[in-house]
């Protein structure tokens, strides 16, 4: 199945800007359980590691593929190739945003072709980032099968998406802004809302 995503400037930030208080929707507990059921179910859907690859678009989807790159070597003992991708120039809002975002590196040291990439973002929301993230890889090569990981679905979709792993499926309001914080950046794991 395939899926897409939402901006990661624009929906959430690594702190909480609002003067409205957060509201915690995973503590890090909840994060890890969550990470190793999506570990788990990868897993199984996929009949085990082989074939298999991850890959995390950034910036938060790398710390979560990284993580789940880590249970699966716990859970089967092989290791499963891990890339980074960088969507910027995927977009399809470059032309109408006022600033210029930062293009990052797209790090894939693997071929793609053939393969079962799974995707892994933190928030799905309009999908325009999965559409642009598979427009990257195809970019790329051609995969047997392109499947999506999302922390956190909190609806409002814009495009036909949806995501084969979840960990959180959340009803929010649009003028809400879900916000996931990571040990890798100096936070306490945790997803909270707030509005804007």
């Amino acid at each position: 199945m395939l899926l897409m995503g939402r901006f990661f400037f624009a929906q959430k930030t690594s702190m909480n800007n609002s003067s409205q208080p957060e509201r915690i929707l995973m503590d890090q507990q909840e994060m890890a359980r969550a990470l190793t059921r999506i570990s788990h179910e990868i897993l199984e859907r996929n009949k085990g590691a082989q074939g298999l690859a991850l890959v995390g678009i950034r910036t938060g989807g790398v710390f979560l593929a990284q993580r789940i790159v880590t249970r699966i070597r716990q859970i089967e003992q092989s290791e499963v190739p891990f890339g980074e991708l960088d969507i910027t120039l995927y977009r399809d809002d470059l032309s109408i945003r006022r600033d210029q975002p930062e293009v990052k590196k797209t790090l894939i040291p693997f071929d793609i072709s053939g393969t079962h990439v799974v995707l892994v973002d933190d928030v799905l929301f309009t999908g325009r980032t999965i559409r642009a993230a598979m427009d990257a890889l195809i970019d790329l090569g051609r995969p047997a099968e392109i499947q999506l990981a999302v922390l956190v679905d909190r609806g409002h979709r814009q495009l036909p998406i949806r995501a084969t792993y979840v960990g959180k499926s959340v009803p929010t309001a649009e003028d809400e802004q879900v916000q996931v914080f990571f040990e890798e950046l100096g936070q306490e794991d945790r997803v909270a809302i707030a509005s804007l």
